[in-house]
């Protein structure tokens, strides 16, 4: 056993220690919590971690920020103006604050791993109990009893490690994510995530092996394998790669599907992609981010690979993965950027017809290489150019969505509504393609076999097939 993991196993006894006493102050009364999240899926299962703590702790979830006891903003720094929204969130709590003086209110995630974000926060809104940052999930539990005592809490400091052993409340109850690592080595010039994320830390494959079987025991069938960039995951146990850890969990009972994100294209090895191929229960989405069109830019932003390494990827996945769907993150805007370098993306996204594609216009980020470059884009013509993408995108989109008509697939189905006294459901196919058809409510969170009879500008309409 590794010093990382007796570190671990000494810290969550600590833990739970400190949540039952925490439990045992709370005996004569009903406390509740509130948790917003922003920004990604890690951050939405760091808030499950943090949930599943308080839970431990004899809190229940609130519905309302009102009713809770304790409310906490789980942040993020990535879009633009993220900041400015959370200190407004923080700001409208304070009358809360004051009819309500017992309530704890605390901030935590990438936006306070910002040592000079945190302080400010901290220093202007004093009502605010308890700020952390995204290292210092595992001393929650101490950091809540000292609130509790009567302290303000003020942590950003620490190791970044693996948080092992924390109980988790999923949202879900068919579908679930698992962190198979945290933080990234890539440091593109743009992003801010390596500098609040940490460095790449895996987790033990028997590990994520053990999580992934205990779920299928409590009935899950989906998951979501997550990292700032999956394709660079080596447990360290013993050197196993993210294609063989796919090829272990294949292999488990009750399972039944298997995505993951992020992918880095400069990591997407053969042997991934030969794993997708090969196991049936891995889906046939990738999300393949390419930023942009551009050489130039490409260079300028340190993705480290070309236009045409990325295209050749392309070609690889849909040589080998039958019926794969490729969605993308794309940035307009960036530094530098001419219209000759807009227009490759352009021809870019229509060579390849992303089923999806998430845009941005270029903001800067503050620590980042990219916010000290030269030529800034009028944010004018940022919006143009974002426009211009959008509606190249939507026409691709739809005129793609008309070659599943006819075609007959698998749906999850994950949740409905109901429409003039019909029910509704709303799943997705295994390539990530979303679906609507009526049905049933009992179909909620099973694979329904559905033929596609018709599409939307984005989505596909589909009939049961009996």
């Amino acid at each position: 056993m590794g010093n990382e993991t007796l570190l671990a196993d000494k810290m969550n006894t600590l833990n739970r220690m400190t949540l039952l006493r925490i439990k045992e102050l709370h005996k004569d009364m009903e406390y509740r919590y509130y948790i917003e999240s922003f920004g990604c899926q890690m951050n939405s299962h760091d808030s499950e971690r943090i949930a599943g703590m308080l839970e431990e702790a004899g809190y229940i979830k609130a519905a309302v920020k009102e009713e809770a006891d304790i409310i906490l903003f789980n942040t993020c720094c990535v879009r633009e103006h993220a900041e400015l929204r959370v200190f407004g969130n923080v700001g409208a709590l304070r009358e809360l604050k004051e009819k309500k003086p017992t309530l704890i209110i605390g901030v935590c995630g990438c936006m306070t791993q910002q040592e000079e974000v945190a302080k400010r926060l901290f220093k202007r809104f004093r009502f605010v109990d308890i700020v952390f940052g995204t290292h210092q999930l595992t001393q929650f539990p101490s950091m809540l009893e000292s609130v509790l005592h009567g302290e303000r809490v003020l942590n950003i400091d620490g190791a970044e490690n693996v948080p092992e052993g924390i109980p988790i409340k999923r949202d879900g109850v068919f579908s679930t994510n698992v962190n198979i690592m945290f933080g990234c080595n890539n440091f593109c010039s743009y992003c801010i995530v390596p500098y609040v994320r940490g460095r790449e830390r895996s987790r033990s494959h028997i590990n994520i092996i053990n999580e992934v079987e205990e779920l299928a025991n409590q009935g899950f069938i989906e998951i979501t394998l997550l990292g700032q960039n999956v394709n660079s995951y080596r447990s360290p146990d013993s050197d196993v790669t993210f294609p063989q850890l796919l090829r272990m969990l294949n292999e488990i009972n009750g399972i039944k599907r298997i995505r993951f994100m992020t992918s880095h294209p400069k990591d997407l090895s053969s042997e991934l992609i030969d794993a997708m191929a090969e196991c049936g229960k891995v889906c046939k989405h990738i999300h393949l981010p390419v930023q942009s069109g551009s050489n130039r830019i490409l260079e300028k932003m340190n993705r480290r690979y070309t236009r045409e390494k990325y295209l050749s990827l392309v070609e690889a996945l849909r040589d080998r993965v039958k019926g794969v769907e490729i969605s993308t993150d794309i940035i307009v805007g960036f530094p530098g950027e001419t219209r000759e370098d807009f227009e490759q993306t352009l021809s870019l996204v229509e060579t390849v017809g992303f089923s999806t594609a998430y845009t941005f216009m270029y903001s800067p980020r503050k620590g980042t290489v990219a916010a000290k470059m030269d030529g800034m884009i009028d944010p004018s013509e940022k919006k143009r150019r974002l426009l211009e993408l959008n509606e190249l995108e939507a026409h691709i989109l739809k005129k793609n969505n008309v070659k599943f008509i006819g075609s007959v697939g698998d749906v999850l189905v994950e949740g409905y509504d109901e429409r003039d006294g019909d029910i509704w459901l709303r799943g997705k196919l295994s390539n990530f393609k979303a679906v609507y058809f009526k049905g049933s409510s009992d179909m909620v969170g099973r694979l329904i076999k559905v033929e596609i009879i018709d599409t939307t500008n984005n989505s596909l309409i589909g009939r049961v097939v009996q």
